[in-house]
């Protein structure tokens, strides 16, 4: 039987009689059947086994159906039938299982890892309601549940199930799998443990809940509000059912298929994300040592069989828990975790690198550093300052451990997937073997002067800039002049990411205009970015942002010539038609506090120029694309270290001396913006900024204006601008993550 008659049989009806719903279940049914089929029936002796508490996996439908082969096919009997795939995949809802770039690059990976034929599964958390959908009212950041599960969907509900103990109350477990369809290859799994008595009644007010309530809340929300005791508690009770199953299911497959535990790292290799899973170190020891086996060989065993990605040179992202808060909540594992602190003390006379501190708080990433057999970095800069700064004295007793390896991203969803008309450009000059091996993008270079290919890449830009246009418009009714200058910042909403330095810049342009200093082509600034909900500053930003974005929409003078959006709930969705329609790339971070970035090499996949500091993984783009493909401004990262160490940064050095500075910043607080904003929200955000200014915003404002005002002049320059977006392009295959797996692969997890 034929897709066609599949597709048929299964709709029961024409096909051009079902509605988008019934399409959208029926080949949802399809891609299950399918994927399932490619399942190994054989397990592979050794396997990944990759523990996050984030999954940003996206709308899967599309993805599935390009890495079966079948999107095309799909696509043409649905037209045939007077049906649109795109108004298909807009049924389905975004799983809500991730935040960030720390999510999709997990979700990156499986797919690389599936698509290279690699046994590894994900481990993670089915958070029912996810992180929150963003609601903007009042031109202020509010937060309501983000429903995503529906009784059809891409979760599998197993068998397994496990009881969890707590300190003073257990909960059953059951686990659900969302198959991992590789491109062209196997199907793996994302293993998401729940607990069945999670009630999304119990959340009121946007998303406020009764946080001790843990038999209901669980699995409700990733991340939740840890601004209390409470909240604090309920993150470790998160982390240790998220690690407690895992290592009870790891185990569990390993002995099925003929490991005797004294040899688990030959079955198994944990991968740690971040701090978030450290705790599956000391819970493995702990189920090792139940099953016989002596303390010393458990920890020896578990060291050989876990590795550990560090995400982030920001302390406060390096977690701590007090000892107290894992007494009450996980008391089992608290002797253990002073046997591995005590046998830190027994090596090393200082405190540094003690697990449990002087004021009892137990620092996961020293577990994991002393713990593990790999610690890795994901960018080339990430991994210095890791070795040379923030872990210089882990790197000089652990030299082996410490290897670097550069975030990578799928190029099927992040260019076959959400740009098809540059796929088909790029199939057309070099072929499809680039789907493959990325590396291939570099035969692009010999079109370089080819003004035919340059202006077939500006009219698919502006074909996408279209595509937004008719996006902004359905989702928020906001008109965008596709005519204009696209220049987007899209990702989390923190201080260092420095969002507040490219609303001050709107300031600065906006005040320009006005004294009639006027751009050629006109500019629309794009912000994505959803703030956590105990994050104040960072709602505050938010909150000048959209009060920007109303000042400069009623101003008749200005918005012919500058428009400002936020959009309201980014995620994955609208990333996929932000993306191929930017022209500028907004990576402004402060120079040495991005560990790597992602976002950055999906923009340049796509043809954007980036506008950036030498910081993460723009260092390598810096490198691949040259001088001139590239806009970068700001500090290096040793000065902005300097500065840190000697403490002898002063924002109003640079308020009091820049005149330009000084209007920009004023202007937070001017009648302008206190007439349509909350004053207690933007005076907070002026003081912040001229107080502490944590992030050296104006430290490089002026450095940043400059420079952006220069990408802006060459832009005017269409051909020599599609020849930069050519080069950044052709050099991106670096950055594909299915080379990335192949590193971790050949130098960590060493798999088949």
């Amino acid at each position: 039987m034929n897709l066609s008659q599949i597709l048929r049989s299964k709709c029961n009806k024409d096909i051009s009689t079902c509605t988008n719903e019934e399409l959208y279940f029926v080949l949802l049914e399809i891609v299950q059947e399918l994927g399932e089929q490619k399942v190994k029936k054989k397990q592979d002796k050794k396997k990944l086994y990759y523990i996050s508490a984030e999954f940003l996996i996206g709308k899967l439908l599309s993805n599935n159906l390009i890495n079966l082969g079948i999107y095309d096919e799909v696509k043409k009997i649905l037209a045939e039938n007077g049906k649109n795939l795109s108004e298909v995949e807009e049924v389905e809802p975004e799983p809500s299982l991730g935040n960030g770039g720390l999510g999709r690059l997990a979700a990156c990976f499986l797919d690389s890892i599936a698509t290279l034929g690699l046994p590894g599964d994900g481990i993670g958390l089915n958070y029912h309601l996810g992180l929150f959908k963003q609601v903007f009212k009042n031109n202020l950041q509010t937060e309501e549940i983000n429903e995503w599960i529906n009784n059809q969907s891409w979760l599998n509900k197993t068998d397994i199930t496990y009881d969890i103990d707590f300190g003073d109350f257990s909960l059953k477990s059951r686990l659900y799998d969302i198959y991992v369809i590789g491109y062209n290859n196997v199907t793996n799994k994302l293993h998401l443990f729940d607990v069945e008595t999670v009630d999304e009644g119990i959340v009121k007010e946007g998303i406020k809940f009764d946080k001790e309530n843990v038999e209901k809340n669980l699995t409700l929300f990733l991340y939740p509000d840890d601004s209390d005791e409470k909240g604090h508690l309920l993150r470790i009770y998160q982390q240790y059912f998220m690690v407690s199953n895992g290592a009870r299911f790891i185990l569990d497959e390993c002995i099925s298929k003929g490991c005797n535990l004294h040899d688990l790292y030959d079955y198994a290799v944990i991968q740690i994300n971040d701090t978030h899973p450290t705790m599956v170190i000391p819970e493995l020891i702990r189920l090792l040592v139940e099953k016989g086996i002596e303390i010393d060989e458990a920890i020896e065993i578990v060291s050989k069989t876990c590795a550990y990605t560090n995400h982030t040179i920001l302390a406060e992202a390096l977690e701590k828990w007090p000892i107290a808060y894992l007494e009450k909540a996980v008391p089992q594992l608290v002797p253990i975790i002073k046997i591995l602190d005590e046998k830190v003390r027994e090596k090393y006379d200082d405190e540094s690198f003690y697990i449990i501190d002087k004021n009892n708080n137990v620092h996961m990433a020293h577990i994991d550093i002393h713990y593990t057999f790999s610690v890795n970095g994901v960018a080339s800069l990430h991994t210095d300052i890791l070795k040379n700064n923030e872990l210089h004295n882990f790197y000089e007793i652990y030299p082996e451990k410490f290897n670097n390896k550069t975030n990578g991203i799928t190029f099927r969803r992040w260019l076959m997937h959400c740009n098809p008309e540059l796929t088909e450009l790029i199939e057309r000059l070099i072929g499809d073997e680039f789907k493959l091996d990325a590396e291939k993008l570099q035969e692009l270079t010999k079109y370089i002067d080819d003004k035919e290919v340059l202006q077939k890449l500006l009219d698919i830009k502006h074909d996408k800039k279209i595509e937004l246009k008719k996006y902004l418009k359905k989702t928020q009714n906001i008109d965008i002049d596709e005519n204009s200058i696209f220049d987007i910042q899209i990702k989390r909403l923190h201080e260092y990411k420095r969002q507040y330095m490219n609303a001050l810049y709107v300031i600065y342009k906006y005040l320009q205009i006005k004294k009639g200093n006027t751009p050629t082509t006109p500019i629309t600034i794009i912000f994505g970015a959803k703030a956590a909900p105990a994050y104040t500053i960072a709602k505050d930003i938010i909150h000048l942002i959209l009060c920007l974005q109303q000042l400069i929409d009623n101003d008749e003078e200005v918005n012919k010539y500058l428009k400002v959006v936020m959009v309201e709930n980014y995620n994955v969705t609208a990333a996929e038609k932000l993306i191929p329609a930017c022209d500028i790339s907004e990576q402004i971070s402060l120079a040495s506090k991005e560990a790597s970035g992602t976002g950055n090499m999906k923009f340049m996949l796509n043809g954007a120029l980036t506008l950036g500091t030498e910081d993460g993984a723009n260092v390598e783009i810096h490198e691949l694309v040259g001088d001139e493909n590239i806009f970068i401004f700001g500090e290096s990262s040793e000065t902005v270290i300097e500065h840190y160490k000697n403490g002898d940064y002063d924002p109003l050095d640079f308020y009091i001396k820049d005149k330009n500075i000084k209007e920009v910043v004023d202007f937070i607080v001017s009648d302008e913006i206190m007439n349509i904003g909350c004053e207690e929200n933007l005076i907070r955000l002026y003081k912040e900024i001229l107080r502490k200014d944590w992030f050296m915003g104006l430290l490089d404002f002026k450095s940043y204006c400059n420079k952006k005002e220069e990408a802006f002049k060459e832009y005017e320059n269409r051909e020599s601008w599609a020849k930069k977006a050519l080069i950044n392009i052709s050099k991106a295959g670096y950055f594909s993550s299915d080379r990335t797996i192949e590193e971790y692969n050949k130098d960590i997890w060493k798999l088949k």
